[in-house]
């Protein structure tokens, strides 16, 4: 008797789940490390945030292919590659023992990473039924959110009782893992029709997102001097602008921007991304409030930031059902006040406030903010046909990238305004109070895009119509009953 074989719904979304939680705690685990490393190389920390900005701008270079190459080559070769060269990637990164090495190192961990997600996600898109989906992506969203909150913890654990080369290596056998599942039970997903790259339209979306992405990346940190960030802001704003008049011009384009006429892919991507922003800028914050402001060591900040992702993982068993009952709108208009009231209460927060509260607050907040990343993403496919579902997956990657990079900007220009506001040099507890308050804001502004959408988006993978129809009474009977 051949051994039971869990559904497809929660089989192929923990898979990707293996391989988007490596990607989120790398990333988040290396930033831990950067002043052990530079020590070991003989160099400056801040010399080491091009092994970062490297990573990050591959990622944004490769993912608008992403969509294409599943489609010519089978979803299932792409995501086992992806993991590979990723894997590879990170044996390179704990080999490594200069800036050039790593830096190389880290370029062939974003091209997999571009890959990996994406191509994942699509999968699961495409194999799982819509009324099952938010369940589905809800396994998703949960390593999304552990992954900047584990990270810490992990990187300053391996750190300070290891040593930092481990960091990468520990990705080795969550690799071979996610090689063997996709060979296993990863359908071989291919695109419906085959069309020719658009290999103008990748040049321009690669060198504009690039350097949008670095230009609002090196805001507020000063990673390079203004005229520069300048350029690349500039620049990277105006190949966008020419890809746009392009792009209505194609066939094929690479980023199908005409999936923007869809009301719920619009609503999700613009207001998910304005979400974003506020909560990309969290992972930045509040670890350095913790230790700056209250002066606990990273391993201290990190456990508390940890709790989070347990209200992350509560959310999981209660999207479905909430959705189901009220409808990706009021779920998302409701939940915007809430999730940004969270994200903004550590402006709140004195010297005197208990950790037990915080701690308590961070939990409820990781809750309601992994309710509306879950809620966002499944209505960003909901209404989008099965064929565009390649090109829809670009499309929310690269403002997913987007986001993350102008949320770490945001919380960094925050605290640097503060501090001229005040004419001081250090940082402390009341620096961070205007930061939280303004990502705050940016979060709760996303409830403009939900408002305007149409009272029924998603209901067919939300459930909402067939909950309705149920909860109606059967005309007969209600005759019946009035007689």
């Amino acid at each position: 008797m051949a051994p039971h074989r869990p559904p497809a719904r929660i089989l192929l979304p923990l898979i990707v789940a293996c391989a988007l939680f490596m990607e989120n705690l790398d990333s988040t685990v290396l930033s831990t490390s950067l002043p052990a490393i530079a020590r070991d190389f003989g160099v400056s920390p801040i010399d080491l945030k091009l092994a970062l900005t490297s990573y990050l701008l591959t990622i944004a270079i490769f993912i608008p292919a992403s969509g294409w190459v599943a489609d010519r080559f089978g979803a299932r070769s792409v995501f086992r590659l992806a993991i590979i060269l990723f894997t590879l990637g990170s044996i390179c990164c704990g080999l490594s023992s200069s800036i050039l090495e790593i830096v190389g190192s880290r370029v062939l961990q974003g091209i997999g990473g571009a890959m990996m997600v994406p191509v994942g996600r699509l999968v699961i898109l495409k194999s799982v039924q819509k009324s099952e989906l938010v369940g589905a992506l809800a396994w998703l969203t949960v390593p999304a959110l552990i992954g900047p909150v584990v990270g810490p913890v992990v990187g300053g654990f391996i750190t300070t009782y290891f040593d930092w080369r481990w960091i990468f290596w520990i990705n080795v056998p969550i690799g071979v893992l996610g090689v063997t599942l996709a060979t296993l039970f990863i359908p071989d997903i291919r695109g419906e029709e085959q069309v020719r790259f658009d290999f103008i339209g990748f040049l321009l979306t690669a060198f504009g997102i690039a350097g949008f992405i670095t230009g609002s990346t090196s805001l507020g940190l000063n990673l390079m001097p203004w005229p520069y960030v300048a350029t690349c802001l500039i620049g990277g704003a105006a190949l966008l602008t020419v890809y746009f008049f392009y792009s209505r011009r194609v066939a094929n384009p690479i980023l199908d921007l005409s999936l923007f006429t869809i009301p719920s892919f619009a609503a999700s991507v613009f207001g998910g991304m304005l979400f974003r922003i506020g909560i990309g800028a969290l992972p930045f914050l509040l670890p350095l409030m913790l230790q700056l402001g209250y002066g606990l060591t990273p391993f201290q900040s990190g456990t508390i930031t940890f709790v989070s992702a347990i209200g992350a993982i509560a959310m999981k068993f209660v999207a479905p059902p909430l959705l189901r009952r009220l409808g990706f709108r009021t779920v998302l208009i409701a939940n915007s006040f809430i999730a940004a009231f969270f994200v903004g209460v550590p402006a709140a927060f004195s010297i005197g406030t208990p950790l037990h509260l915080i701690t308590g607050l961070l939990f409820v907040g990781g809750f309601f903010r992994s309710l509306q990343f879950t809620s966002a993403n499944a209505l960003s496919f909901a209404d989008v046909p099965v064929s565009r579902m390649s090109r829809a997956t670009s499309m929310t990657s690269v403002f997913q990238q987007l986001a993350l990079s102008l949320g770490i900007s945001t919380g960094a220009i925050s605290l640097q305004l503060t501090m001229r506001a005040h004419g001081g040099s250090e940082l402390n507890l009341a620096a961070f109070h205007p930061a939280f308050l303004v990502v705050g804001l940016i979060a709760m502004s996303s409830v403009i895009f939900f408002i305007r959408m149409p009272r029924d988006a998603g209901s067919e993978m939300s459930g909402r119509s067939v909950a309705v129809k149920e909860l109606a009474p059967d005309p007969v009977t209600a005759m019946r009953e009035r007689a």
